[in-house]
């Protein structure tokens, strides 16, 4: 099983951009479909994006579409969120997550996550 380490984080102001960063440990992250998912204060966790074990997959939420992309490096572990013209609807604590047992699209309901990361904060200023 993989462990999860999200960094990239922090303040932006809107219509700006940032890239997280998800390392995994482990010998087995090319196995695994990734996602992206988030949170905000006082609403649940929800999904953003995922990518399937090969990188030609993936999948958006449509409050992301066209504005994030999805990318991943097997050779790196390492899962990729380029997060482009921010708003500060987009402010929550970004969660990576791996799922052996989901494609690109089941991911997004979150049942089948076999690891979560810690999360990172991302805060878009207005």
């Amino acid at each position: 099983q993989v462990h999860l380490v999200e960094s990239g984080g922090g303040l932006v102001q809107a219509g700006g951009s940032l890239r997280l960063s998800c390392a995994a440990s482990g010998r087995t992250f090319s196995s695994y479909v990734m996602g992206w998912f988030r949170q905000a204060p006082g609403k649940e966790r929800e999904f953003v994006t995922s990518i399937s074990w090969s990188g030609v997959a993936t999948y958006y939420a449509d409050s992301v579409k066209g504005r994030f992309t999805i990318s991943r490096d097997n050779v790196k572990n390492t899962l990729y969120l380029q997060m482009d013209s921010l708003k500060p609807e987009d402010t929550a604590v970004y969660y990576c997550a791996a799922s052996k047992t989901s494609n690109t699209r089941s991911i997004s309901t979150g049942l089948r996550i076999d690891t979560w990361g810690q999360g990172t904060q991302v805060t878009v200023s207005s």
